[in-house]
């Protein structure tokens, strides 16, 4: 998938970027989309068969080893781990970084479950493969400030 600029060989491929329809914007909105409907099968059927999913970064309570869930299978356990525990989930960007086929984003991610929130402030990658899909979600997040960041809801 090529993006406008990519297709105008006048113009070299990072400048004039289409916000919009970079392949690595679309996959992450779907993913994103597909987290705020809870629908599981859409947002596994976003990622590539490889793909691997790293969310946060490093060890966790989600990976304690800390090497990711790659291809389907790990992945739809991620989501069963963390996705499918909480009431909703809101992200709130605030700066958007488009390279090639990637997308980094810098805000945070809020968590509502069992009437807590809780706020991940970090750096969250996507990265889409030829297809569209996604190769990598990665989310850079502190889980210790974001255990500490846990107050009630409302």
């Amino acid at each position: 998938m090529t993006s406008a600029a990519q297709q105008d060989s006048s113009q070299p491929a990072y400048l004039g970027i289409d916000r919009e329809n970079n392949p690595a914007v679309v996959a992450g909105r779907r993913s994103r989309e597909a987290v705020a409907a809870r629908d599981k099968e859409a947002w596994l059927d976003n990622f590539a068969a490889d793909a691997k999913v790293e969310d946060p970064v490093g060890p966790s309570m989600f990976d304690e080893r800390g090497v990711g869930f790659q291809g389907r299978e790990r992945i739809s356990q991620f989501w069963d781990l963390s996705i499918a525990t909480t009431e909703s989930i809101d992200f709130v960007f605030d700066d958007e970084i488009i390279c090639g086929n990637e997308v980094a984003y810098v805000g945070k991610i809020v968590t509502h479950i069992a009437g807590h929130v809780s706020e991940a402030h970090g750096v969250f990658t996507y990265r889409a493969d030829d297809d569209g899909k996604l190769s990598a979600l990665r989310a850079f997040w502190e889980v210790e400030k974001t255990i500490n960041s846990v107050r009630k809801a409302g």
